[in-house]
């Protein structure tokens, strides 16, 4: 085999082993996100609040990755066309549904901020009928309040502990923001750093899929020389 075929062939590999390093430091990431983030109780279920489907999502996205890069590590290594071929379709997939999903993080921030506004309102007025039915989503946001500290005074509480720092008196002046600005805070972060991880994960899988076709290319024609 020639030796740009070879150049091509340890690239995809060192470049796939690289990608599987990637992906699993993204399962890392999100899973310490995720637990950070903790769970909350929502007309009587307890789940992950809408402000984890990021967290989630890169979960799920870290373990598609690697499987298709350690797929892509045998095919290149082993110089087998059919599982690099495979490998090459699986990438072009994920690079359209990466594709898709920074479109729809940069057209519809607005719906998911409306969204955890909803989970906010309804968690807010059982927390007017019940005692301690919002705390876990202040916990998990840092803040107080569907709109401030001074909700709870509406509804004739006293603000819990969660709506401060911990080693500090829970007054107005130390007290956290509103849980709906926190929240659309954090995901108009949230979504900007996802958005352009996205892109650049996409140009890096493209050299990849651009790579593995060459490489599947070349072992192809120097079968069929050989063949001859």
């Amino acid at each position: 085999m020639d030796c740009g075929t070879t150049l091509v062939k340890y690239v995809l590999f060192i470049f796939n082993a690289i990608v599987s390093i990637l992906g699993i430091l993204t399962i890392v990431f999100g899973v310490i996100v995720l637990n950070n983030i903790g769970m909350i109780e929502h007309d009587g279920q307890v789940g992950f609040p809408p402000q984890a489907v990021l967290p989630i999502g890169m979960i799920t996205l870290g373990s598609i990755v690697v499987f298709i890069s350690f797929l892509g590590c045998c095919g290149a290594i082993r110089e087998d066309v059919c599982m690099t071929m495979c490998y090459a379709v699986l990438m072009l997939i994920l690079l359209i549904l990466q594709l898709v999903i920074v479109v729809l993080l940069w057209t519809s921030k607005d719906k998911i901020t409306n969204a955890m506004d909803q989970v906010i309102d309804s968690a807010w007025q059982r927390e007017a009928r019940e005692t301690g039915v919002f705390e876990a989503l202040q916990k998990s946001l840092k803040c107080c309040g569907a709109n401030n500290f001074a909700d709870y005074a509406f509804i004739g509480k006293l603000p819990p502990k969660s709506c401060c720092p911990a080693d500090e008196a829970c007054i107005l002046i130390n007290s956290y923001p509103g849980c709906k600005k926190v929240a659309a805070e954090y995901i108009s972060g949230s979504s900007e750093k996802a958005k352009y991880f996205g892109i650049g994960l996409i140009a890096v899988e493209l050299v990849g899929f651009i790579f593995a076709c060459c490489l599947a290319n070349n072992v192809r024609n120097y079968k069929r020389r050989n063949a001859y």
